[in-house]
């Protein structure tokens, strides 16, 4: 913990615009492999960065240790840096917004965790699986915790900042993977994460409370085991919230991103244009999300800006990007306190917090019901996007729908397309919100991220076989 930093006493800052940034992440992990403890670590990884504004740009300095010389010495060659690549390459960008004034402190404080309660955990969840349903040809049951804790001081300029600010963000995750022979001898694997925003002793009371979620995932496996292969082809499909919020983050959050805006991606053709269906409102929600705490709560964001809801498709129409200060002013554009970062070692980019599109009026019951011929796909994998938006997903779970009716199970598969077009073909939004508890973005520094949201029913070209 980094409690003494959050007074500020004795930190004077450059007399240009600074923000000074104390951090410290800890990771837990736990991995049993047909009931062999196979991993088992813990990390704490933590220190001090600075940032200095001038003449259009930024210098940048990290150090591991966080005693006062340490922080001097962070500051002045954080100052040094931005004079001399102001002196060099002078940004567009002159003068940045003034950052406004204020403390926050979060509404969730951190406790300690033995890591032997964690390995006890997820011993009794294997226990279970494997007293229960011997028949399975593998099992993995894991564990993940990560903490993120940071004290932000931020200045427009001179010594004293005028924004303090202290964030502590934890994520506490249970993995379980299953394998199953099919009729034929191959292997067929569901896995799912379980848990989300909380220390692992909160999130998880105890193993009796995940025993339905296993029992759950079985059945799904067993369900894949007898699958049918998909045909291939663009079906009307009820894609369900994992995968309708992979595609809002990966192939539309993306390329809403400032700084890939300005490098030429696709949207910023769609600037207060069609870019959806009237029914498709898309939200990067700040902290609070339907009056609920989203997955991954920003309140102010790590360049000191405090972060606010970023509406970015509204009925259809394209209204904003998600920026930081420099892009912001650069652009004219409002900025919703988009800039994060991973370690006390990395500079914040611009990165999406909890990305979704919003809740419609159509129940998912009579989304299936309307269908008469086609695929309701519920879970992904891996898969890619770029700057265009087109994309490629696996996925994962999925069944026929014959009739309005689930019918079997497919196999793996994937879609594809181009994600604006396919945008343009929704035409039902369940009225429902649900979020992935383990959204993760990869944009050169590996993040936690909310992704999820309602059911669409859509069009969507589908890999087959």
């Amino acid at each position: 913990m980094l409690k003494d930093v959050f007074t500020g006493k004795g930190i004077a800052l450059p007399s240009r615009p600074t923000e000074l940034r104390f951090q410290q992440n800890t990771v837990r992990g736990v991995g049993m492999l047909a009931g062999n403890l196979v991993s088992n670590q813990k990390s704490v990884t933590g220190g001090v960065s600075a940032r200095v504004f001038d003449k259009g740009v930024h210098g940048f300095a990290s150090a591991a240790e966080t005693d006062s010389t340490s922080i001097a010495k962070v500051l002045k060659a954080a100052a040094e840096n931005a004079i001399f690549l102001g002196g060099r390459a002078s940004g567009s960008v002159q003068q940045l917004p003034p950052i406004k004034g204020g403390d926050f402190v979060p509404n969730y404080l951190d406790k300690d965790i033995a890591q032997k309660e964690i390995i006890d955990f997820v011993r009794e969840l294997d226990a279970y699986i494997a007293e229960k349903y011997p028949n399975l040809m593998g099992r993995y049951v894991g564990a993940q915790c990560l903490d993120m804790e940071k004290f932000l001081f931020a200045s427009n300029g001179g010594e004293m900042p005028v924004l303090k600010a202290h964030s502590f963000v934890p994520r506490s995750l249970v993995f379980v993977q299953m394998t199953m022979k099919d009729s034929e001898g191959a292997p067929m694997e569901m896995f799912e994460p379980f848990g989300g925003f909380g220390v692992f002793t909160d999130v998880f009371k105890n193993p009796s409370d995940v025993y339905a979620q296993i029992d759950g995932l079985y059945e799904k496996v067993c369900k894949k085991a007898e699958g049918v292969y998909a045909s291939a082809g663009v079906h009307q499909v009820v894609m369900g919230p994992d995968i309708a919020g992979i595609l809002a983050h990966e192939a539309i959050g993306h390329t809403v991103e400032a700084d890939l805006v300005l490098g030429g991606s696709v949207a910023m053709h769609y600037l207060n244009k069609p870019a959806a269906s009237e029914l498709v409102t898309m939200i990067d929600y700040a902290h609070t999300a339907n009056n609920k705490l989203a997955p991954v709560p920003v309140y102010v964001d790590d360049e000191g800006v405090e972060a606010r809801d970023c509406v970015l498709i509204e009925n259809g129409i394209l209204k904003n990007f998600m920026h930081n200060r420099m892009s912001a002013e650069k652009m004219g554009l409002e900025n919703y306190g988009n800039a994060r970062a991973f370690a006390f070692s990395d500079e914040p980019l611009i990165r999406m917090r909890n990305t979704a599109i919003a809740p419609g009026t159509s129940k998912l019951a009579d989304m299936i019901a309307s269908v008469e011929d086609g695929y309701y796909i519920v879970k992904s994998g891996n898969g890619q996007a770029d700057s265009t938006s087109e994309f490629m997903f696996s996925v994962g779970e999925g069944y026929e729908i014959k009739n309005g009716k689930i019918g079997k199970a497919i196999r793996d598969t994937t879609i594809s397309g181009v994600a604006f077009d396919l945008l343009k073909t929704v035409d039902m939004v369940s009225d429902d919100m649900v979020w992935s508890c383990a959204g993760m973005c990869g944009k050169k520094q590996g993040i936690p991220v909310g992704m999820g949201g309602p059911a669409v029913r859509c069009s969507v070209n589908l890999g087959g076989r």
